[in-house]
């Protein structure tokens, strides 16, 4: 109910400043910096470093020191037949090594030989080490590792997850601002259209055109009138898509109101907002690319699994030793004549299960590194093809100014003739639809370079830092 009452307040809100003023800019960067702070998708992005931070104190934990207690005690009949306490303290350390300190107080009547130990109990203190399988790599060893760097994957994770619902967020306002600009030069055209219709049936009125004329001018005004409706639904439709990548706190959806109206002056905005600003071809290094280093942290995770299957081809030993003591306050009470020790030796006869993990570890890791080759390759031709398109786009904006621009001398040209009464109205309307076709292109272009521009912005895979 809060969402909601919220979202009604929001409403009233742009109702109020609809009011107040004919139309209002959502300007590309404020658009974009609502997405990235309240777009579900993007709060999901920030969820991955949540689960990378909880993923590395988990294996952490592998390293906590230890507290274990066994009693257990049975009687029957009057008799106490064993009261057995066993409580040990370990601190697990890097390279296979565990220190340990127990206290052991056994009674009764029926206890082992081997359990007998003082009245007061006895301490021991000691270290238990792998010194072949597990000593330069173990599974808390490896699972830690692996869990810092998947802690670093899910950084360029989130910027890879923000930078693409950016990306989509950027190409919905572009095609937003194509509609707009589309109706634009449909409702200029058609004010033209009705003042040459009205010049025209004065004209005819006063005996100095033909009453022909006014039909087809009438024609003219009501194709006008059927292209505008027609780009009118266009960017509405677009508004509504735009609508799509707009929330408020608490995800809360919210609605373009129709007195909004895009930023029809991007050239420079673009780059400023996208972070691509002053990025020349030469600057950009694959080092730095979130998908490659994505990528790179997959295949270090992968190679320490690797490392940790070749160690478990090797036999287990392991080893301990701890000192005795019936007086633990006393340091030199721990000698070396009284002692607890062993050792444990462990080794399959055909390590078939320790070979077959081993070959998969290996597999997966060139597997990933195949990823890896070829996605750099990718990304550095996607990028080299991007720059290609800009500086075409660059060019192809300067041909069709020119064209626009003689057109509108041509039209500007038709029309002085027509007042002079060496034209006729059919050639007056055809200069203005090729000019309108014209002007049309022009939008499309400097949307597809627009769209290029978010294009190299995605392929750099940018996460901007001032949105």
């Amino acid at each position: 109910m809060k969402k909601y009452i919220l979202g009604l307040f929001f409403g009233l809100g742009l109702i109020i400043q609809a009011l107040g003023q004919d139309s209002a800019k959502l300007k590309f960067n404020e658009y974009l910096g609502y997405v990235k702070k309240f777009h579900p998708i993007a709060k999901q992005a920030d969820l991955t470093i949540g689960m990378g931070q909880a993923n590395l104190m988990r294996s952490r934990g592998g390293f906590d020191p230890k507290v274990e207690v066994d009693y257990s005690r049975k009687e029957f009949k009057g008799t106490e037949y064993y009261d057995r306490l066993n409580a040990t303290f370990k601190i697990p350390t890097w390279y296979g090594i565990e220190l340990k300190g127990n206290f052991e107080q056994n009674e009764g009547a029926f206890i082992d030989p081997a359990e007998t130990v003082p009245e007061d109990g006895l301490y021991s203190a000691g270290i238990s080490a792998s010194l072949l399988q597990g000593s330069w790599i173990n599974e808390r060893m490896a699972t830690l590792k692996k869990a810092k760097f998947f802690r670093e994957q899910s950084k360029a994770d989130r910027d890879l997850l923000v930078n693409q619902v950016l990306f989509e967020a950027s190409l919905t306002y572009f095609k937003w601002l194509q509609t707009y600009k589309d109706s634009k030069v449909f409702s200029n055209f058609l004010n033209n259209a009705q003042v040459r219709f009205e010049g025209i049936k004065k004209s005819a009125l006063a005996g100095d055109k033909a009453a022909i004329d006014t039909v087809e001018a009438k024609i003219a005004v009501q194709n006008r009138a059927l292209e505008l409706e027609q780009a009118n639904v266009k960017f509405k439709n677009a508004s509504l898509e735009l609508s799509n990548f707009l929330w408020l706190g608490d995800n809360i959806p919210t609605e373009l109101q129709p007195n909004v109206i895009p930023d029809d002056n991007l050239d420079l905005e673009i780059d400023t907002t996208l972070e691509i600003l002053g990025k020349p071809l030469d600057s950009f290094t694959l080092e730095n690319h979130p998908k490659l280093k994505s990528l790179s942290y997959k295949v270090d995770g992968l190679r320490v699994d690797k490392q940790l299957k070749t160690n478990k081809l090797l036999p287990t030993l392991n080893v301990e030793y701890n000192f005795l003591t019936e007086s633990p306050e006393f340091i030199n009470s721990f000698v070396t004549e009284q002692y607890k020790g062993g050792l444990t030796f462990q080794m399959p006869l055909f390590l078939r299960k320790e070979r077959g993990d081993l070959k998969l570890a290996k597999i997966k890791l060139r597997d990933a590194q195949y990823e890896l080759d070829n996605a750099e390759i990718q990304v550095r031709n996607k990028v080299l093809a991007i720059y290609n398109e800009l500086d075409s786009f660059e060019r192809q904006n300067d041909l069709i100014y020119n064209i626009v621009s003689n057109y509108n001398t041509m039209l500007a040209a038709e029309e002085r003739k027509f007042s002079f009464g060496e034209s006729s109205l059919f050639l007056i309307n055809s200069r203005e639809s090729k000019l309108i076709d014209a002007v049309l292109k022009q939008n499309a272009v400097q949307n597809k370079f627009y769209s290029a521009k978010a294009k190299l912005f995605n392929s750099l895979a940018v996460n901007p830092e001032n949105l």
